[in-house]
């Protein structure tokens, strides 16, 4: 006869007389509990959702008649998974949320250990500093503020700017090394010139005697016309993925590996008519979508996105994408950090 894995046992009398007693001196006992810390499969909190920007983009734009930027530290609406609530989480590891800037505000310089990244949405002519380095947005641009480095952000343009923050706060509170800190004075300094980091690391190439120690990409800016560039010249090099369309991830040039030690971020190309094959892995996944429209089946919902909206692929959900037209769709991922840690697996229609 099969037996259930981690069965919990019969409750007696003299078992939960046991229990009480032992409780006093802070003691649980395994068996009792087992069933839920140890599982066949994983077990996500988390579940699919999906937030239509047009439906979100309202209350975004209130908030800039609620509270200024420099008084709020950030102005961002926290994307909360509804079955996370009160948590500030997307999923269990990763936090997003959507933030505005508008013309001549100011986000006041400060750093954090979090690693954090931004994705842009909505707008042109604000700017993220990353020790006093601008980078000025464009839509579909990914902007990284790595872990302990000083950022700050601006505006000088004349429309209102949004992004999708992706960061691993609740990875990094789990574990418990949460450290933030605002800078001292008014302004921080004015750094390397604009576009200076691309220059040096952003062609292939380093610098003769280029020294790092760190994980994080020494590109902190990845404009989106080169990405989709390399999307549409790798989309005529050959046939999508089954699964993907044609996806590339955006890398640390140092160590071809992810741009952040614990957030792993893609871009893919999904050609018009793609019907994507089921796909399924034990990393969660934050999807924005950059142009295009299509749908997505998540467990047993189907979510239907165009331009602009966010959607979560909690972990261990199978899911397969589908197009209308040309689609590309940004993602960010804990994945690396589980790749590090022996413990990320991933499987395609039910195979590993």
């Amino acid at each position: 006869m099969d037996r259930a894995l981690h069965e919990k046992p019969e409750m007696t009398n003299s078992r939960a007389d046991f229990y009480a007693r032992m409780a006093t001196r802070n003691m649980t006992p395994l068996w009792e509990v087992l069933h839920t810390l140890l599982a066949e499969e994983p077990v996500t909190e988390a579940t699919p959702h999906k937030w239509d920007y047009e439906e979100c983009r309202p209350y975004i734009m209130e908030s800039a008649d609620i509270i200024s930027a420099e008084e709020a530290e950030r102005r961002v609406m926290v994307l909360e998974n509804p079955t996370l609530e009160g948590r500030s989480c997307i999923t269990e590891a990763l936090y997003a949320g959507l933030q505005l800037i508008m013309p001549g505000e100011i986000a006041p310089a400060h750093r954090h250990s979090p690693a954090a990244l931004r994705f842009i949405v909505e707008g042109t002519g604000a700017y993220t500093a990353i020790d006093g380095e601008k980078a000025y947005m464009e839509v579909g641009d990914l902007i990284l503020t790595p872990s302990w480095q000083w950022h700050d952000h601006g505006h000088t343009g004349d429309v209102p700017v949004v992004w999708l923050d992706g960061l691993d706060i609740p990875l990094v509170r789990y574990l418990g090394p949460v450290f933030a800190q605002p800078y001292p004075e008014p302004e921080f300094p004015q750094g390397r010139p604009s576009g200076d980091n691309m220059f040096r690391y952003g062609a292939n190439m380093l610098p003769v005697g280029a020294k790092f120690d760190t994980q994080n990409s020494p590109v902190f800016h990845y404009p989106y016309v080169k990405t989709r560039e390399a999307l549409e010249n790798l989309s005529r090099s050959g046939d999508p993925d089954p699964r993907h369309g044609f996806k590339l991830e955006y890398i640390n040039p140092v160590t071809g590996g992810p741009v952040m030690p614990t957030i792993g971020t893609h871009m893919q190309k999904l050609p018009a008519g793609f019907q994507g094959e089921v796909y399924q892995t034990t990393a969660a996944w934050v999807y924005s979508v950059a142009e295009g429209s299509g749908r997505t089946r998540i467990g047993d919902r189907v979510f239907d996105w165009k331009a602009k909206d966010t959607f979560v692929v909690p972990a261990w959900y199978p899911h397969s994408h589908e197009a209308d037209g040309d689609a590309f769709l940004f993602s960010f991922t804990d994945q690396p950090v589980q790749q590090k840690l022996g413990l990320f697996r991933e499987q395609a229609n039910g195979s590993a």
